[in-house]
């Protein structure tokens, strides 16, 4: 039966699950941080913490303790030489999960879990609230402090008289160098203007006397009729006689 066992048991058998919890705890006192699933992380928290509140005490029963639980003496030696001195102060709540996602293949939720103390980007500095001016108007402004009374005046000191500061003497001017004449170039004579040359015109081309025209040729004489004809004439008027 079950009775009691209400914690997450990962999906796996017991020497598979406190495998598991003990490698990601030997990863986390390594590297400070690691990328798990959100199950992972919440039962990491709850194996690690503690190993973490031994390594306060450096003694060798928790040394020989945290080596049980994790089976690593390298992560036992930095985990009583730099975890344990960094949170002596701390007395709970070493680790921090931040969730970044669900993971693309099986769509699981993701989160980053890191040691506290170890963080140098964020969280070590109180926020700031910032002031905002009100939209009702009025000039009241939300977050702003109190105002503040004005101070006393303090007490004027009496002026301190300066002692004079001797002049030094003044120095003479050097002489001012006249500047040597500049002798001038002699002007450049302009060359006499070339007379351009009379252009010699051509002579007149005369015009070639016009072609008279040759006279028409007379026109030829009709031709004679043909003897046929008067043949013809000749023997109609014999017939008519």
């Amino acid at each position: 039966m079950r009775h009691n066992k209400k914690f997450n048991h990962l999906g796996r058998k017991t020497g598979h699950r406190k495998a598991l919890l003990s490698n990601l705890a030997c990863s986390l006192i390594e590297h400070k941080r690691i990328v798990t699933t959100v199950a992972k992380a919440k039962e990491l928290r709850k194996f690690v913490e503690p190993i973490v509140t031994r390594s306060k005490d450096d003694t060798t029963h928790n040394r020989r303790e945290a080596f049980s639980a994790l089976g690593n003496k390298y992560a036992v030696t930095e985990l009583f030489r730099e975890i344990g001195v960094k949170v002596a102060t701390r007395e709970g709540g070493y680790t921090r999960i931040i969730r970044t996602g669900n993971r693309l293949g099986d769509n699981a939720e993701m989160c980053l879990i890191e040691l506290v103390d170890f963080n140098t980007l964020y969280g070590n500095e109180a926020k700031k609230k910032k002031a905002r001016r009100s939209r009702r108007g009025g000039g009241r402004v939300e977050g702003a402090a109190a105002p503040v009374a004005a101070a006393a005046p303090a007490a004027e000191a009496p002026a301190v008289e300066e002692a004079p500061v001797a002049e030094a003497p003044a120095v003479e001017e050097a002489p001012a160098v006249e500047e040597a004449p500049v002798a001038q170039a002699p002007a450049v004579e302009e060359a006499p203007a070339v007379e351009e040359a009379p252009v010699a015109e051509a002579p007149a081309v005369e015009e070639a006397p016009a072609v008279e025209e040759a006279p028409a040729a007379e026109e030829a004489p009709a031709a004679d009729e043909a003897p046929a004809a008067d043949d013809a004439e000749e023997s109609k008027e014999a017939g008519e006689a």
